[in-house]
């Protein structure tokens, strides 16, 4: 369960005028729960980067809004990609494979690092591109006519990217735009006279993933896979381990981790981040010390802070039940 999160209205946005060009949200998905923007266009015009307030969720050169799903199991139930605006499909790509980009499969992806994806053009020199999408899901072709919010295909983990996500590029006569802040590209952090955006997405600095439990420290990918919590724990489980999955972190933020159970306070741990981390998790715990743990309801809490102020939270709960009797089987 996703506590209160830091979420920033973008100052003075407001959509295009009416008849103006206008972007509808492209994922079934939402914000703040089930995805997250990971990266915005990058604005900053010299080798640094900087999104759109100024923030750091970007890269250098990063050309276009990433719309990410937290975990891998998310992106193989299946998220469906819709056209933002109706327009006539350019091209598509439909055949790569759902991995993450390594050296070892640099070659295969070089000049395709869109992945699969959708090109629409939508008249007076605009177009959207939608990247990343998985391997068997484009249900376009080019010459098709689409309209706002038909289905293209479902988002996946193709061409150049380490988490599944959809990339939506916007272009003008050729030239990349950012939707959040068209007038600005080059410039940050000058309030936004308007957006691409038909309702204008909040924006969110960092925040909390997801968070589970387990009877060890689990591997980094199987956080990412989603299928690292083990819950509920076994009253012998021979240690009891909360972590959490965050994103946007920035050198010197806090990400406090509690955990209360029948007893009162289990886990109480604090850890302070060394540098920026796109994603990243951490985990605390206790090992079992003899007997079994107590039966009952553990919650367990993951609190992201920044400057002492809570970015994001998120809360998931659990219930250890006795192990049952043999003679009552």
């Amino acid at each position: 369960m996703r506590l209160a999160a830091l979420i920033i209205a973008i100052p003075l946005a407001a959509p295009a005028a009416a008849g103006d060009f206008l972007l509808q949200f492209p994922l079934d998905c939402t914000l703040g729960d089930s995805c997250h923007i990971q990266q915005f266009v990058d604005h900053d015009p010299g080798p640094g980067a900087t999104d759109f307030t100024c923030g750091t969720l970007s890269y250098d050169g990063h050309k276009g809004t990433d719309i990410a799903l937290p975990y891998l199991s998310d992106m193989q139930a299946g998220v469906a990609v819709r056209a933002a605006a109706g327009g006539v499909v350019l091209g598509t790509r439909n055949g790569m494979a759902d991995q993450y980009a390594t050296d070892g499969n640099a070659a295969e992806i070089d000049g395709k690092e869109c992945g699969n994806g959708v090109v629409l053009r939508h008249g007076n020199g605009w177009e959207t591109q939608y990247c990343h999408m998985k391997r068997g899901s484009v249900r376009v072709q080019s010459g098709m006519k689409v309209k706002p919010g038909d289905i293209l295909g479902e988002a996946g983990l193709s061409g150049k990217t380490q988490f599944p996500h959809l990339h939506l590029s916007v272009r003008k006569d050729g030239a990349v735009v950012d939707p959040f802040a068209p007038e600005s590209l080059g410039t940050c952090g000058a309030p936004a006279g308007k957006t691409l955006w038909a309702d204008p997405p909040a924006y969110q600095p960092g925040g909390v993933l997801g968070a589970g439990f387990s009877a060890a420290i689990p591997e980094y990918s199987a956080i990412k896979a989603g299928n690292a919590d083990a819950a509920p724990l076994a009253a012998d489980a021979p240690a009891f381990v909360f972590w959490a999955y965050a994103f946007g972190g920035l050198a010197g933020d806090q990400l406090d981790l509690t955990v209360t159970g029948p007893g009162g306070e289990l886990v109480s741990h604090s850890e302070g981040l060394n540098k920026n981390q796109a994603q990243f998790f951490r985990a605390a715990g206790r090992r079992l010390r003899g007997g079994q743990w107590p039966d009952g309801t553990y919650t367990g809490t993951a609190r992201l802070l920044r400057d002492g102020r809570q970015v994001d939270s998120f809360t998931r709960s659990m219930v250890i039940a006795p192990p049952e009797d043999p003679a009552s089987q």
